[in-house]
């Protein structure tokens, strides 16, 4: 088991996350500060990966319908196509040195959705797999999406978890480009609303177990002062 950082971020619009994101993988890259795990939760975004850049197929909402209601559209550097992050979901973002995964990004994507499955089997909502997809699905249902990259051996972007999310904003999009399943919530399986409070202990156990780490918390401002150490550095 080696030490990493966790950082609740808390909530905070996906740009300045991403840019976030950014800055703490030089800093890993550069052996500054520790592999870097991020939690947030994000204003409502729709996010198109690479599998999405410049087409608009899987957008069901049109531009004016989106600023109606609030949803920002920002096209990104990792792999897959649409997906949805907003209130209510716990998003994370694993910052952390490839090698220790046998520089193997398909493998490390299984590993993250190995943790989710663990993490939710502790609330009883059994989850599994379905290949080829990403994700993590109960039934037909996906109830977390995973998208990552590496650069330079670091990982960026993760998992998003559908604690208790506005459901009815997976409605302007095709999920993950995805026409014949579904997208579910912790909080529709288990019939009541499970706060991401009670359920943010539960993954960052499950990624400890299934990444080997053990955790360091840290504030997102311990974190940002360690940044601005390491780029002044």
């Amino acid at each position: 088991m080696r030490e990493a950082w966790i950082v609740d971020v808390g909530e905070m619009a996906y740009r300045p996350t991403w840019d976030l994101q950014r800055r703490v993988s030089a800093a890993v890259l550069a052996e500054r500060i520790p592999d870097t795990v991020l939690l947030v939760e994000h204003l409502p975004v729709y996010t198109l990966g690479r599998a999405a850049h410049g087409q608009f197929t899987n957008l069901v909402w049109n531009f004016e319908h989106l600023a109606q209601e609030g949803i920002e559209l920002v096209e990104v550097d990792r792999g897959g196509d649409i997906t949805y992050h907003g209130p209510g979901q716990l998003v994370g973002y694993p910052i952390l040195h490839l090698t220790w995964y046998h520089n193997d990004l398909h493998r490390y994507l299984r590993m993250l959705e190995e943790a989710i499955i663990k993490a939710l089997a502790e609330f009883h909502i059994e989850a599994s797999q379905m290949p080829p997809h990403t994700g993590v699905w109960v039934g037909q249902e996906k109830i977390a999406a995973i998208g990552v990259k590496a650069s330079q051996s670091i990982t960026q972007h993760g998992f998003a978890l559908n604690v208790d999310p506005n459901m009815r904003h997976f409605a302007g999009i095709i999920p993950c480009g995805i026409r014949d399943k579904g997208v579910t919530s912790m909080a529709a399986q288990l019939g009541q609303q499970p706060t991401l409070d009670q359920v943010k202990p539960v993954v960052q156990t499950a990624l400890g177990e299934v990444l080997e780490l053990s955790w360091a918390k840290k504030s997102y401002q311990q974190l940002e002062t360690a940044l601005e150490v390491s780029r002044v550095g």
